[in-house]
C-alpha cells in the first residue's frame, strides 16, 4: 500500500528524508541543492577557542541547549560514549527508540524498554531529555498496511500519540510532534507529502497530531521537525515557502504548536548555496509567529571532500561556524542538537560513504572521542552568541 517499511535496526539511523531516502545515491544528495560535487580549496578560518569548557556549558552561558543524539545500542555498551556526552551535552535524543515502528512493531504491545534506559540515562546525568518522533512517513511498523484503513486510521494515531506521550509525559523537554511532512515534489497546492497519514487523514492530521499530544503532555515543548531548507535554490524557497505557510496555518487554527525544528544536515561543498541573509529572513519570519527554533540533527558530509584530513575537518569546521554564526543571531533559536557526537557512531558512515572508503569526519569528536575542528567551529559559536 505505502511501501514505507524499514528495519527494525536501520531506523535507529533515519533522522531525515529528504536526504536519507532509502536507496539514495550520494550524487543525489549534491545535485539536491543543484550543485556539482567538487573539491574544495583549503580555508584559513581562525579556529581559537579560549577555555576548556564544555559545549554544554558554552551554550548554558548564552541560555542555549547543546545536546546530541544517541541509540540505546552504541551508549549502553560504550563507555568513552557515554562519558563524552556526560561531559558535553545538555539533552540527549534518542535516534530510533520512539519511532512508530520501534515502539509498537506489534499492534497494541507497546515497547519502551530502550527509551526508558535512554530516559533515565539523561535524567541520571541531569540532561534534558527529547522525543523523536511521533508522526513520519517513514520507520512505520510491518502490521501497518495490513490493518490501518480509512475507518480505523484516526483511532490508531491518537491512540499511538497518547500512549507514546502519556508514558513520557513530565520527562521531555520537547517532542518532534510530526516530522517531515513538506514534500513539494508530490504536486499539492499546499506542499504536502503523500505521506501514508494524510492519504489517511487528510490534510488535518497534523493539526490533529498536536492536539493530542498536548492533551497527553501538556508541559512539553511540541515541536515541528522539517529538513533540507537550507540553502538558497529554487526547490529550497520553494520549501521554506511551504514550511512557513504551513506553520502560519497551524498557528491560524490555534494548534498547540511551540516550535520549528531544522534539521540541518549540511553538506561540505555546500557554502556557495548558502545565503546568510535571507536565512536570518526566513528565521526571523518564523519567530514572528511566537514560535521557538531548535537546530535538530546537525550535521556535515565530508563525502566529496578531499581526502586530507587536516583541510577536510577545516572545511568542514568553516561550515559548522558560518552556519551557527548566522542561526544564533536570532534569539528565537533555543537549541542546538547534533545528529550524533563522534565521528566512531554516525548515520552518514551508511548513507553518506567515502567513495575512497575512507572513514567521515562530519561530528564534533572524532572516532577516539577527542575534540575535532568541528567541535571549535560550535564552542566559539557559542562564545559569540547573544544571550538569551
Amino acid at each position: 500500500m505505502f511501501n514505507n517499511r524499514i528495519t527494525r535496526r536501520r531506523s535507529l539511523w533515519l533522522g531525515l528524508g529528504a536526504l536519507a531516502t532509502i536507496g539514495m545515491s550520494n550524487k543525489f544528495i549534491h545535485t539536491y541543492y543543484g550543485g556539482n560535487m567538487r573539491a574544495l580549496g583549503e580555508t584559513n578560518q581562525d579556529f581559537t577557542v579560549v577555555g576548556t569548557a564544555s559545549l554544554r556549558q558554552r551554550a548554558a552561558a548564552k541560555g542555549l541547549i547543546y545536546g546530541a543524539a544517541a541509540n540505546y545500542e552504541t551508549l549502553s555498551v560504550d563507555t568513552g560514549l557515554a562519558n563524552s556526552l556526560i561531559q558535553e551535552c545538555g539533552m540527549l535524543v534518542p535516534e530510533g527508540e520512539l519511532k512508530w515502528g520501534f515502539v509498537q512493531g506489534i499492534r497494541n504491545q507497546f515497547d519502551f524498554t530502550q527509551g526508558d534506559w535512554l530516559a533515565n540515562f539523561a535524567s541520571t546525568h541531569n540532561m534534558l531529555f527529547r522525543g523523536h518522533t511521533l508522526v513520519w512517513h517513514l520507520v512505520l511498523p510491518e502490521w501497518f498496511d495490513e490493518i490501518v484503513n480509512q475507518q480505523n486510521a484516526e483511532g490508531i494515531f491518537t491512540e499511538h500519540i497518547a500512549t507514546v506521550t502519556q508514558h513520557y509525559a513530565g520527562q521531555m523537554h520537547s517532542w518532534d510532534v510530526v516530522n517531515e511532512a513538506i514534500d513539494i515534489d508530490d504536486g499539492r497546492a499546499d506542499g504536502l507529502r503523500q505521506a501514508p497519514w494524510l492519504q489517511l487523514l487528510g490534510p488535518d492530521y497534523i493539526e490533529l497530531a498536536f492536539r493530542v499530544a498536548a492533551e497527553a503532555d501538556p508541559n512539553a515543548l511540541l515541536v515541528y521537525n522539517e529538513t533540507a531548507f537550507e540553502y538558497d535554490t529554487p526547490r529550497d524557497e520553494a520549501r521554506r515557502i511551504a514550511i512557513l505557510n504551513l506553520l502560519e496555518r497551524l498557528k491560524s487554527r490555534g494548534t498547540p504548536i511551540h516550535g520549528l525544528g531544522i534539521q540541518s544536515h549540511l553538506l561540505g561543498d555546500g557554502k556557495p548555496y548558502f545565503n546568510a541573509q535571507k536565512f536570518r529572513q526566513f528565521l526571523a519570519d518564523v519567530a514572528s509567529l511566537g514560535l521557538k527554533i531548535f537546530i535538530t540533527e546537525l550535521d556535515v558530509t565530508d563525502d566529496v571532500l578531499a581526502f586530507d584530513i587536516d583541510n577536510r575537518d577545516r572545511i568542514i569546521a568553516e561550515v559548522y561556524e558560518d552556519y551557527l554564526s548566522t542561526v544564533l543571531d536570532e534569539p528565537a533559536v533555543i537549541a542546538v542538537l547534533t545528529w550524533g557526537l563522534s565521528d566512531k557512531v554516525t548515520w552518514l558512515s551508511d548513507y553518506a560513504p567515502r567513495a575512497d572508503s575512507e572513514a567521515v569526519r562530519p561530528l564534533p569528536l572524532n572516532s577516539n572521542f577527542q575534540r575535532k575542528l568541528a567541535w571549535n567551529a560550535i564552542a566559539r559559536a557559542f562564545d559569540n552568541a547573544p544571550t538569551r
